[in-house]
């Protein structure tokens, strides 16, 4: 028996876990200071009153026998599937609820999604990036390449002809820069991929945040990506649906390759390792996309981009070069001081006990920037933002 020897190729500890040790280390020490807490991933709203009527009902409708659901259908159920096909259809995008896949997160997506690829496939990865991209392609012994995201080319990278990859990431809002493509630019890369008969791993997580016309809220906003992109996106962020699990996958009928047909590639893949989203989420999911459930989440969403302003005006202040905080949740700061990343996380920790993410964690190309983000309380944003002030 041999174990996976490409595990040892990982760094030992997840970037998120190891701001979280430090994080932890110093409240334990320093109990009289509070921590403000810019670095979470997390939201820390309430979901939707519609969200949570409908995750009821559901709940009722499992204690009775007539209602009770088991199983599902592992590509999720009609009513949700059909419900974020008219959402795409709000965004001018023709979507069939066959092309829809629910799950239980993007996250999980991205990672599973490699199963329907072989392993001799090449993988260009943005970086910096969000590390799943990367360290699940590492666990399987993808060959990666980089694709370096800059300040020069404004953090969204273009692509090569030199360059042959088989696998695209795209990741628009970017975690962590906060830059997002406008659909000239995911033209371009909808265009290589076409040519070198690659495909496109579109990472829409964030696309709820995009409030300028001229940006993606979906790579199918672009024509010709239908034969060459997956777009995977999620309730997390969108809806509050953290802990509630729930996201997406969208596969058109159209993308093949050697007359193999991704879309049935995908349901195989779900129906042999996955059992589904379950019942009660699917239908708080659906609510979500209802005209009420739209209304609400916006609020939501204003809220965290109340407090991404907020923090944006604080390094406006500070002199501070930053991207994202606007059509993202993200703000992506360059150390002062030059400091490199780690150093300022601590400094940030120790002199003003506020928690962010070092940007060396996302990438080589994050050495020396540092990742804010807008999903804390409004308070401690508040508070977070007048520390940050003071220090500089």
């Amino acid at each position: 028996m041999n174990f996976n020897k490409n595990f040892s190729k990982l760094a030992e500890s997840y970037l998120f876990a190891e701001v979280a040790r430090r994080a932890s280390a110093f409240a334990f020490t320093h109990p009289d200071k509070k921590l403000l807490n810019l670095g979470i991933g997390d939201v820390t709203q309430p979901l939707a009153p519609e969200a949570v009527k409908a995750v009821r009902a559901a709940a009722e409708e499992m204690s009775v026998s007539k209602t009770f659901k088991g199983y599902g259908p592992y590509e999720g159920y009609a009513f949700l599937r059909e419900a974020i096909s008219g959402y795409y259809s709000s965004l001018g995008v023709g979507i069939s609820p066959h092309e829809i896949f629910v799950s239980d997160g993007a996250k999980s997506d991205l990672g599973n999604i490699l199963d329907i690829f072989s392993v001799d496939n090449t993988v260009l990865i943005p970086d910096p990036v969000y590390p799943v991209y990367a360290d699940t392609n590492v666990m399987a012994g993808r060959k990666i390449i980089f694709a370096d995201a800059t300040p020069q080319n404004g953090f969204l990278p273009m692509p090569d002809d030199g360059i042959k990859a088989d696998i695209i990431y795209i990741c628009s809002p970017n975690n962590p820069t906060g830059a997002a493509y406008s659909k000239e630019q995911l033209a371009k890369w909808v265009e290589y991929a076409n040519g070198k008969g690659a495909i496109i791993l579109y990472d829409a997580a964030y696309e709820a945040f995009v409030s300028d016309d001229s940006l993606a809220r979906s790579i199918f906003q672009v024509e010709g990506a239908r034969t060459c992109a997956i777009e995977i996106c999620s309730l997390s962020k969108t809806a509050g649906f953290t802990g509630m699990r729930c996201g997406y996958t969208v596969i058109c009928g159209e993308l093949e390759r050697e007359g193999v047909s991704a879309n049935k590639l995908w349901l195989r893949r779900q129906s042999a390792k996955f059992n589904g989203t379950p019942y009660i989420v699917q239908r708080g999911a659906a609510a979500v996309f209802s005209k009420e459930g739209q209304r609400q989440i916006k609020e939501t969403l204003g809220y965290y981009k109340e407090n991404a302003k907020t923090i944006s005006g604080a390094l406006d202040e500070a002199g501070i070069f930053y991207t994202g905080g606007r059509n993202s949740p993200y703000i992506w700061l360059r150390c002062p001081r030059e400091y490199d990343s780690w150093s300022f996380f601590d400094f940030l920790l120790n002199e003003a006990q506020v928690v962010g993410t070092p940007g060396a964690g996302f990438g080589k190309n994050g050495e020396g920037f540092f990742r804010l983000t807008a999903f804390g309380s409004a308070e401690d944003t508040r508070e977070a933002a007048l520390r940050l002030k003071n220090l500089f």
